[in-house]
Parts: C-alpha cells; structure tokens; sequence
C-alpha cells in the first residue's frame, strides 16, 4: 500500500508541474518544463548524495573505526542483503540519522556524534536498520525527484509572477495569481506525504533487519526528544534536506499533519509497539544487537 500511495503522489506532483508550465505557455510550455525537469533529476541523480553529505560536513568512516561503526553497519547491510554503503560521521551534538544515494550500489549512511553518545547498541542499531530500509526501498532516490519537482515548480511559479501567463487563454488574471501561490504549496504538500508514506514503510522494514521493532521505538523516542531541544546548525542552514532524517531536525513538531515532514512519533512508536506484539516479542529484553568490534566506543 505504502508503494501505491507514493505512486499515486508522485503522480500528482508531475501533474502539478505539467499544468502549471501549460498554464504558462501552452503546450509548448508543459514540454519544455517537463524537459528542464528531467535535466534537473540528471543532475541529482548523480551527484544528490555528495551534495547532501557536504551540506552537513559529513566526514567518511572507514573500517576498524575505533567506534565499530563501520562493522555495525556491515552487518547489519547482510542482514538486509544490501552492498556495504559508505559510513560518515556528522559532527553536531543533535542526534541523528539519514541515508542517502542514488541506488543501493551507490549509497551512504550518515550518523550523528550526538546519535553516538546518546544511545545504547541496540537503539543504534535500529536506527542504522531504519535507514539501510531506506536505501533498499530506493526511497532517498524518491525523495531527490520529488524535492527536484517542487523546486522546478517554485521556479515556474516565479516565472508567472515576472513574466505572466496565458491569462487570456487559461485561468484568467485571478487564476493566474493564484496558481502562483498555490501550486508551490500544493508541490510542498505532496512532497511531505511522500517522505510521511516512506517512513512508516521504513520502520517496519528496519526493524525486521536488526530482529527487533522495540529497538526502533526506543531509539525514535530518545532521538525526538534530543531533536527538539538541541539544534542542528546544518540542517537549520539547510532545510530542504530535513525531510532525509529520521527525525525532523529542525524543531521538535508532534502533530501528525499536512504540513509535517515526519510522521508523528508517538504514531510511530505505537506502530513499532504493535509489531513487536504481533511477533511475540511483547516488553522482555531484547536480544543482543549485531556485534561491533571490542573497541566499541560510547555504546560498547
């Protein structure tokens, strides 16, 4: 379902972007926007991933890290049978987490410092899980082209304003000016549905790869609280990347709404909870996370 949903929205945003250029200048007007459109997705297709890691100063991790990072990810990739991504480390108290890439041979892993120091194992290893979900769901590729829609749709948005449209032909004056406003909004909207559909799909994907969904509500609960009282400087520089973590590192949001890019974590949990239910797993302790190596760090 979570898969038809994404289709239906990612529909609607193409949609939105083809009318608004046709609004513009006809027929003529919707090719060439759907032209620039695909240019832009080009460009992120290839290089979306070390644009994102650069925003954020994310620094690369290599093996025998004296964290274990690197060997808790490796495993974790075989139990979700992905190729190893590539490990960074962003160095911001915030705690935590996104994935990014254009495939599953192509993609990245970051973590936060402040992830680190704040959670046990087994939490951390929920949230890897989460976002290695993401990586084999292919959602970070998702995510680019839906951010690449919107921002071509506030550009032709902008077009309109300077340069006007086909009012004569099309929606008329009072269409024209409202199309300028609303069509940004509306690609926002969608966009922000789609990263809310993802998530859902990648908690329950993750906990199933590190054998555990109390891991994961655990871990969301603790990154939400230290979201919403330490800030994230990058990501305050940078919001259009917010939608990427875990969890929304801007502000500390709990209303599970259009206009949230996250679902609200108490739903979350609760979804989690209700899983491990299912799977008889109830509120006995978990087994061990995959082993790291003995120089484990914070949470050895």
């Amino acid at each position: 379902m979570g898969y038809f949903r994404t289709a239906i929205l990612m529909a609607a945003m193409t949609a939105l972007f083809m009318g608004l250029g046709y609004m513009l200048a006809g027929a003529g007007g919707m090719l060439v926007a759907l032209v620039i459109a695909a240019g832009m997705n080009v460009m992120n297709w290839w290089n979306s991933d070390r644009m994102v890691l650069r925003m954020h100063n994310a620094q690369l991790i290599g093996p025998r890290d004296r964290m274990g990072l690197h060997d808790m990810v490796s495993d974790l990739a075989r139990n979700a049978d992905l190729p190893m991504p590539a490990v960074y480390l962003i160095d911001t108290p915030q705690p935590n987490a996104f994935a990014t890439g254009r495939d599953p041979d192509n993609a990245a892993v970051a973590v936060t410092s402040g992830l680190l120091q704040m959670l046990p194992r087994e939490e951390l290893a929920g949230v890897i899980a989460h976002e290695l979900a993401h990586i084999r769901n292919r959602d970070t590729l998702i995510m680019t082209v839906t951010a690449t829609f919107a921002g071509a749709i506030s550009m032709l948005a902008n077009f309109a304003m300077f340069f006007g449209g086909r009012r004569d032909e099309g929606p008329g004056l009072i269409g024209s000016i409202a199309m300028m406003f609303l069509a940004p909004m509306a690609a926002a909207l969608v966009q922000m549905a789609i990263s809310r559909t993802r998530e859902y799909a990648a908690d329950r994907a993750g906990a199933e790869i590190c054998g555990n969904p109390l891991w994961l509500a655990s871990a969301l609960e603790h990154i939400q609280a230290g979201a919403s009282q330490i800030e994230n400087v990058a990501a305050e520089r940078n919001p259009a990347t917010a939608h990427m973590f875990i969890i929304n590192p801007l502000n500390g949001k709990r209303m599970d709404n259009l206009f949230a890019t996250h679902p609200d974590t108490g739903n979350r949990v609760a979804a989690l909870h209700q899983m491990a239910q299912e799977q008889g797993i109830g509120m006995r302790r978990p087994a061990p996370a995959p082993r790291a190596s003995q120089s484990s760090g914070p949470w050895g």
